[in-house]
């Protein structure tokens, strides 16, 4: 379902109310009309027969069995009569009244017929009775006319109370939606205060809560950034003074077994060195390291990490590094944060492959880089814990921290990049891609 937002729920609340209470309130206004024009109706043709009693007089000067009286000729619409006597003939009729009477009854009343109403009376100074009848058709009309007068106006005037309602509750909500603007702004890479904004009271204390969190969100990043960088340098001196003093032990060592603690030392030292690197790095990276933004060209960046990896990793045979139809792959980001997610993707290949198969870094012109390397496949459940610190591949005989990916997934995601993990390699049946997809530029790219 989809998500509406303040103004459109107030909107169509207040809306469907309205618009309920005006068609109750139309239906009844059409009701009260309708009984109200039927009994004003009524009430004429009652009054009319009541002041037929003059024309009693002129029906005795009728001679028996001759022709019947009729009234001068009348509109469909006026109101038709007729005097019947004792034996239900007609003594006279209105021009617009049938021949025969209405109805064949003699009792006081209102009555209807497929064509009149009806109301018949007896008449006072003589034996006859007097009938009036109102034309259906005229009937209906009337009580049509005066429905759609009551209604009408109602109907006419919903767009209205639409309009009025829809630029009050805007108008109501505007300081909302410009608070909601300038939050909207706040992000990763600008954790400025809210300036001073016309608000009503109950969003200033929103606005004034929502300045102490970025102000403290910004101190602590700023503060873990510090901390990263003073460690990093802290931690890095002693252990490669360590390292250096145990080397020295083992070369100056004459007993075999003091040589070969030595260099289990020195194994564990590195493995420490890479562990503590590995642990600033993620902290680097949860920090907001990469939310700096800058434009670079991630293919000399890429360059240089394959360039540094020919020289120093035996154990590779080739560093594949291609970029068909590119010549540059400019991005948003900081140069630092993306040289380590792909040194640690680039490391997770050399780590994990068959020594005898190349690793593969390819930048394609859809801003998508991919390292891949030959091994064994890794299952669904294993691809997608991968991105969690402290998990580790399936091959028992590789050393590592299980950081590697994690702080890959952590710096892509702050670029606003989207790393993907698949196995087996596209289009093969073994190995492992990484493949990181980049959103598209605002700047255009450069030649």
């Amino acid at each position: 379902m989809k998500n509406w937002s303040l103004a459109s729920r107030i909107l169509a609340s207040v809306l469907a109310v309205v618009t309920s209470s005006l068609v109750f309130l139309s239906i009844s206004v059409a009701g009260f009309t309708r009984f109200e024009v039927t009994e004003r109706l009524d009430n004429s043709l009652q009054e009319v027969a009541e002041r037929l009693e003059f024309v009693i007089s002129a029906v005795s000067q009728v001679p028996n069995g001759g022709s019947v009286a009729r009234l001068p000729d009348v509109g469909p619409r006026t109101l038709a009569y007729q005097i019947v006597d004792q034996s239900g003939h007609v003594l006279l009729r209105s021009q617009n009244a049938p021949v025969t009477p209405f109805v064949s009854t003699n009792r006081t009343g209102f009555y209807d017929s497929p064509k009149f109403r009806i109301y018949v009376t007896h008449s006072t100074s003589s034996t006859n009775d007097i009938l009036v009848g109102e034309p259906t058709f005229h009937r209906r009309e009337a009580l049509r006319r005066a429905t759609l007068i009551s209604v009408l106006p109602m109907l006419v005037f919903l767009p209205i109370v639409w309009l009025l309602v829809h630029w009050i509750v805007r108008r109501a909500l505007r300081p909302l939606t410009d608070l909601q603007a300038e939050i909207r702004k706040r992000g990763d890479r600008n954790l400025e205060p809210i300036g001073r904004l016309a608000l009503p009271e109950e969003l200033s204390t929103i606005l004034t809560a929502v300045n102490s969190l970025l102000t403290r969100l910004k101190k602590a990043l700023s503060t873990e950034r510090a901390f990263a960088a003073n460690a990093a340098h802290e931690l890095r001196n002693p252990i490669g003074a360590l390292l250096a003093q145990t080397q020295m032990l083992r070369d100056q060592s004459v007993d075999t077994d003091a040589r070969e603690r030595s260099t289990r030392i020195a194994q564990q030292v590195r493995a420490l060195g890479r562990t503590v690197e590995k642990l600033l790095q993620l902290s680097r990276a949860s920090s907001g390291i990469a939310l700096q933004g800058e434009r670079f060209d991630l293919l000399s960046v890429l360059e240089i990490l394959a360039d540094e990896f020919r020289g120093s990793i035996e154990q590779v045979a080739v560093i594949r590094l291609s970029h068909p139809g590119m010549e540059h792959l400019f991005i948003d980001g900081d140069m630092d944060a993306a040289g380590i997610l792909f040194r640690n993707l680039i490391e997770n290949a050399v780590r994990h492959g068959t020594p005898s198969e190349p690793i593969t870094i390819t930048a394609t012109p859809d801003r998508t880089v991919s390292v891949e390397n030959a091994g064994p496949i890794l299952g669904n459940a294993k691809l997608a814990e991968l991105k969690e610190p402290f998990v580790r591949g399936e091959n028992p005989r590789v050393d590592g921290s299980g950081l590697g990916l994690a702080i890959a997934a952590t710096i892509a995601e702050q670029m606003g990049a989207k790393l993907i993990l698949l196995s087996p390699r596209p289009t093969k049946i073994d190995g492992f891609s990484a493949q990181v997809h980049f959103l598209q530029s605002a700047v255009p790219e450069q030649s």
